[in-house]
């Protein structure tokens, strides 16, 4: 037995050779197959032509960050524009069955600066501008809410809703219960939420109201086989229109925490809005057009509003934005809108991660003796957002902007007021995400009496910040400087 196992072990060492060349082929292979896909990113991002910082950035990343490199650009670095969610025939459908009262900018009394961002926005992204509308602005979640479910309560045919979260908490079943209710009275109720923003929620709170008659859908459902293809562009949008007269769109999402604050007792500030008028069938456009890349199909129930209503000339038009546009919609308004400052711009953001041209064109108005204040959270619900912000306090204070940090608790609220005439508020985050790689809309408000009642508010909130100094932040602790640094090289997928 011992000259058999001897003589095995032989013939195994005489295949030793054949394996290790099999082995190497293998290894040798799988080497090439990388370099392979690698080189095809790099080209892919040398072709679509970025910012070239960016561009680098991926270039020394999928090059010199083996593996690690190629699975962040994967899900964080490929681009999306030209894509079209929608086929151009359904697109012209969805506009022509929802398209507002026509108005001629020519023969309305607008400043000029404001007539060039009307324009703007209707050449972006087809964005009507809309008189004969009323704003409620709430802030704080406990008002927004009651007003919330006493309309859906109210709602005779139609209820649409869109919310990036959609919680199964106190609010949420609340929520959730009306939308159950009136779909067995028989209201057509059609929800979206996106997947990663609600993926806390027990999939039998959806199924549940699925069963019920209310037609719920995932916006970008990130599955094992697309999860590179979806994870990285969400859908951040918040609004709810009902019987096709009345409409939402703000900040808050579905959640306790905007009426009862988070767990640790840390209050959330919010700014949301309640619509009447023309502008609410901008809103429904733009619910049509997510419902029917989810649908496939470009046919929505529909009730003509009421023109007779409503009669003023307060402005508004909504602009959208998203990673397959082939402009950043979004971001190029407000630059013009910050451009166009001759007297205040008033920022509130949860999170301040400005691009290149933003920070430049904020920092040009205060240069130019533009009263520019911007106000973010003391407190914050991402610490590596809350640093990464901070890494661009120092550039703001030298040029003069005022920074100041809401010290009640988490500030959500996403507005900016320019003047004395125009306000843009919505779901738009003041950072790359935003600008970017999420689905986002914003009202862009034209209106001497809306701007005072949101400068009132932003005062307000003033009294309740602490102003930051350049003398005192350049002596913030070396290790927090070191960290917002670090967090500023990543901002741009945070």
């Amino acid at each position: 037995m011992r000259d058999v196992d001897n003589d095995s072990r032989k013939v195994d060492v005489m295949n030793w050779p054949d394996t290790i060349h099999l082995s190497s082929w293998l290894v040798l292979a799988l080497m090439l197959l990388y370099a392979a896909v690698v080189i095809a990113s790099v080209v892919v991002v040398l072709r679509e032509n970025r910012n070239p910082i960016r561009a680098l950035s991926w270039v020394i990343a999928l090059v010199f960050l083996p593996g690690v490199g190629l699975v962040f650009y994967l899900f964080f670095g490929r681009s999306l524009k030209g894509i079209h969610m929608i086929s151009r025939h359904n697109k012209r459908k969805l506009m022509h069955d929802h398209t507002p009262r026509r108005v001629d900018i020519n023969n309305l009394d607008l400043r000029g600066d404001h007539r060039t961002l009307v324009k703007l926005a209707h050449t972006l992204c087809r964005a009507p501008f809309t008189v004969n509308n009323e704003i409620e602005i709430f802030t704080d979640g406990d008002s927004k809410f009651r007003a919330l479910k006493r309309d859906l309560r109210n709602a005779r045919t139609l209820i649409q809703i869109q919310y990036y979260i959609f919680l199964d908490d106190r609010i949420g079943m609340e929520i959730s219960e009306i939308l159950m209710e009136k779909a067995r009275e028989g209201v057509a109720v059609k929800v979206m939420y996106d997947h990663v923003g609600s993926f806390s929620a027990k999939r039998s709170f959806f199924k549940k109201m699925q069963e019920s008659g209310v037609d719920t859908h995932p916006f970008f459902k990130v599955t094992f086989p697309q999860l590179a293809n979806r994870i990285n562009w969400r859908n951040h949008r918040k609004i709810v229109i009902i019987d096709s007269s009345i409409g939402y769109i703000g900040g808050m999402n579905i959640a306790d925490r905007y009426v009862y604050g988070t767990e640790d007792g840390m209050p959330w500030r919010d700014t949301h809005f309640r619509l009447k008028g023309d502008i609410v069938e901008s809103l429904m456009y733009s619910f049509a057009i997510d419902w029917n890349f989810l649908k496939k199909h470009p046919e929505l129930p529909h009730v003509d509003p009421d023109p007779a209503k409503i009669e003023n000339t307060t402005g508004v038009q909504l602009v959208t934005s998203g990673p397959t546009g082939n402009w950043n919609n979004l971001s190029m308004v407000f630059l013009k809108a910050i451009a166009s400052a001759r007297r205040t711009i008033l920022i509130q953001t949860p999170y301040f991660l400005p691009t290149d041209a933003l920070l430049s064109a904020l920092q040009a108005a205060s240069l130019s003796k533009v009263d520019v204040r911007i106000m973010i959270p003391e407190k914050t619900d991402s610490v590596l957002l809350h640093y990464a912000s901070f890494s661009y306090v120092t550039q703001c204070l030298k040029a003069g902007i005022k920074v100041y940090l809401y010290e009640p608790g988490m500030l959500h609220s996403k507005t900016m007021i320019v003047d004395d005439g125009f306000v843009t508020a919505g779901s738009t985050n003041f950072d790359f995400r935003s600008f970017e790689n999420n689905f986002e809309c914003n009202l862009m408000i034209y209106d001497a009496d809306l701007n005072r009642k949101m400068r009132d508010i932003f005062f307000d909130d003033l009294k309740k910040c602490r102003k930051l100094s350049l003398v005192k932040w350049r002596k913030r602790p070396l290790g927090q400087r070191f960290l917002e640094s670090l967090l500023r090289l990543v901002s741009p997928i945070l």
